[in-house]
């Protein structure tokens, strides 16, 4: 009885919730049924202005109901972004003080482990798998081949000679002498270890600096610096070689920034004393680079003496006029000539207010546009002082000695020339060498547009002797190659081997 009274109930209440939604349903439709555009339509096809004006008014209405659910979209969207940032920044604050208590939720232990020590591992152990330590690589030509220094306690030896054109010197760098015995004390730590004398049959033997006999190490710029040491073993025959390898990690990112050189200006100073002829040359290539190409330059002439001067005033004056460039300065000075001296005195002759970047030239240099600029990219006021490594031109009297006609200078720049590093008066080098004690970057680098051209170099007798012995040395580096002078040497000996060669080959 109750069971049939419970199903009457339920069927009762079916039909009664059938009903509502029934009823919703019809309310539903008839709310939301669109509006019907009939009348709009007759309106806009009935033709006439009124309906032209109603259509385009329909049309505006759309698009401004579009344009409003567009800009909604896009404020939600905006507010989503700015919500998930915030709960991503939440969560990564909330997983370190995880970490730093080192409870993480379940699933996220692996945070806890840090992957960065066990890839660089990884990497430092693919560096040494592609170096060339352990087995040889295929070179193209023997131009490819990466030469070994030679090091012991107090020397090394190498064909990289630098500066000093010594093949055998003392390590002059800190870093270097740091590097090297570094390596033999790691070494030494490795050969004395408890794992070097497992062995009980050996005889236990302790390394000093005494037993180092040499080594030899090269660095390939991608992979990284081996050492190959060697020491003194047991017995008189009885050596022992180890192997060490400094791998070079990933490169890292420094610095990137915009650099902006529109308004940096060059103040070119040029010692002068009579040498009108090669001045006529150099106001030549000033007038082409600075003024046709470039255009931010001032030049600063410093001529010493009376001589010569009126011509030096009449080729500036026919720059002017020529090109309507005005930005000279000419000092006249009524001293001996000192390059030094020229070089102070142009820079203190500046007196406007824009800051300038100064460059320290001679009559004799032949410099293009990407100079300028690199003048501009390498110098930075109380930062970086740039020191350019120029190329010098030979005698080409020498070097073209076996053609009727020289060819252009320009065509001579192009190659056939020595990098001139010893090629500075003693005041240059007395500059350089403050600018190296003060904490000033120096970038010292080739510059692949800066020339000195070629000009007969007179030593003067009353010159002091480590003048004149720099004088003499430049003026040898100036002339030709080391093997072009070999020739002018044994000429003699040239000659008579070619006429032997000659009259063999007329009697066979």
């Amino acid at each position: 009885m109750f069971k049939r009274w419970l199903l009457t109930l339920l069927a009762r209440v079916g039909l009664i919730m059938l009903g509502l939604c029934c009823c919703l349903s019809l309310f539903y439709l008839l709310a939301c049924k669109p509006t019907s555009h009939n009348s709009q339509q007759s309106l806009v096809w009935s033709g006439g202005a009124t309906s032209k004006e109603g259509y385009m008014a329909l049309l505006q209405e759309r698009e401004d109901s579009h344009r409003h659910y567009i800009n909604s979209l896009t404020k939600q969207i905006a507010q989503l972004k700015e919500a998930l940032q915030e709960r991503t920044q939440q969560l990564q604050e909330s997983l370190d003080k995880a970490k730093t208590k080192g409870i993480l939720p379940q699933g996220l232990e692996s945070l806890h482990k840090t992957p960065t020590q066990t890839d660089l591992k990884e990497f430092l152990r693919s560096q040494l798998n592609q170096a060339e330590v352990n087995s040889g690589v295929k070179l193209p030509s023997e131009y490819a081949v990466i030469p070994f220094d030679t090091f012991t306690l107090r020397r090394v030896y190498q064909l990289e000679t630098g500066l000093t054109r010594h093949p055998e010197e003392r390590p002059a760098r800190r870093d270097r002498r740091d590097e090297l015995i570094g390596t033999v004390e790691t070494a030494l730590h490795i050969l004395n270890g408890p794992h070097q004398h497992t062995d009980n049959t050996r005889r236990k033997h302790t390394h000093s600096p005494s037993d180092f006999i040499e080594g030899m190490t090269r660095t390939e710029r991608d992979r990284g610096t081996v050492y190959e040491l060697m020491f003194k073993g047991d017995g008189p025959r009885d050596f022992t070689q180890l192997v060490l390898f400094r791998p070079f990690g990933p490169v890292v990112k420094v610095k990137s920034e915009s650099l902006d050189t529109r308004n940096i200006l060059i103040n070119i100073i040029v010692p002068l004393s009579k040498r009108a002829d090669a001045f006529r040359q150099f106001i030549s290539n000033f007038r082409e680079v600075c003024v046709k190409q470039d255009g931010r330059v001032h030049l600063t002439v410093v001529y010493f003496g009376r001589d010569q001067i009126d011509k030096v005033k009449a080729m500036m004056d026919q720059t002017t006029r020529e090109t309507r460039f005005r930005s000279f300065t000419l000092i006249q000075l009524n001293e001996e000539f000192s390059r030094g001296r020229g070089l102070e005195v142009g820079a203190r002759a500046w007196r406007r207010s824009q800051n300038v970047l100064l460059f320290f030239c001679d009559v004799d240099i032949h410099f293009t546009a990407d100079f300028l600029t690199s003048c501009r990219l390498n110098a930075e006021p109380g930062k970086k002082v740039y020191y350019p490594v120029l190329f010098s031109q030979y005698n080409p009297s020498i070097i073209y000695r076996n053609d009727t006609l020289l060819p252009p200078v320009q065509q001579q720049l192009v190659g056939g020339f020595d990098r001139s590093i010893k090629g500075w008066g003693l005041e240059d080098v007395h500059l350089y060498r403050k600018y190296l004690h003060s904490k000033l970057m120096v970038i010292r680098s080739p510059s692949r547009s800066l020339f000195h051209l070629w000009h007969e170099k007179k030593c003067a007798d009353e010159l002091p002797p480590d003048k004149y012995k720099m004088c003499m040395q430049t003026k040898a580096m100036s002339e030709a190659s080391h093997g072009q002078l070999g020739e002018l040497f044994f000429k003699r000996e040239i000659e008579l081997h070619l006429n032997s060669q000659k009259q063999t080959n007329k009697g066979a």
